[in-house]
């Protein structure tokens, strides 16, 4: 179980470790369609765009600590880049590999070396902050129809979650989605953009369980 309690601001929060960590505003589509796959599942209906402002700035503040928290625990992982980032109102995690769980062209395989990174993130993910959800999202180059690169984006997401199950995630917590080659991060003209497009991306959101928790902490602080 997560607990959530009333914690001092982390403030600029800087590499810890082996991994670097970045504060940003992720764009609202991200939000959208993490809302949209967790709501689909019925595990998150709460939590969507209007979530935050309905819990009260106090609430927000509180899950926004747990995460900062956890995101500085990720990003002593080795080769891991962190962002904390806005979901649905809420801070998230955004969670990237050195290798970004890349895939070779038209394979969804998962690595051994990605294997390892997945192994070390599930660790971390289990104990104290099993009020999360993680949601993996897929993506492709730019090479073939657009419905190939849907299909193949979901099974690279679809096999990352697998193994994650595999590590101890339970299964209730996780959702996927390929995003095609709609939403590259480096140029497909070239082979070395291309293959970064191939790629996983993961993503830490607070539950149900996580709001109902900061929502009542954060009453019973305003009580006292």
């Amino acid at each position: 179980m997560c607990a959530i309690m009333i914690l001092p601001s982390c403030g600029n929060m800087n590499n810890t470790g082996n991994g670097a960590i970045v504060g940003t505003g992720a764009g609202a589509t991200i939000g959208a369609i993490i809302g949209a796959l967790i709501s689909k599942d019925g595990k998150g209906a709460a939590i969507g765009a209007a979530a935050g402002a309905a819990l009260g700035g106090g609430s927000g503040a509180l899950i926004g600590h747990a995460m900062d928290k956890k995101a500085k625990e990720l990003a002593e992982l080795e080769g891991t880049n962190v962002e904390v980032i806005d979901i649905n109102g809420f801070k998230g995690i955004k969670v990237t590999f050195k290798d970004g769980i890349l895939f070779d062209f038209n394979k969804s395989n998962v690595s051994e070396t990605a294997k390892a990174e997945l192994k070390e993130f599930a660790e971390k993910m289990q104990g104290d902050f099993t009020e999360t959800n993680i949601t993996v999202l897929g993506h492709t180059d730019n090479i073939g129809t657009e419905a190939a690169n849907l299909s193949v984006s979901k099974k690279r997401a679809s096999n990352v979650v697998s193994y994650l199950k595999q590590c101890g995630i339970a299964a209730d917590r996780l959702t996927y989605d390929g995003m095609g080659y709609s939403m590259p991060i480096a140029s497909n003209d070239t082979k070395e953009g291309q293959a970064q497009n191939r790629r996983v991306e993961v993503y830490v959101s607070a539950n149900e369980e996580m709001t109902a928790a900061a929502e009542a902490a954060a009453k019973a602080a305003q009580e006292k």
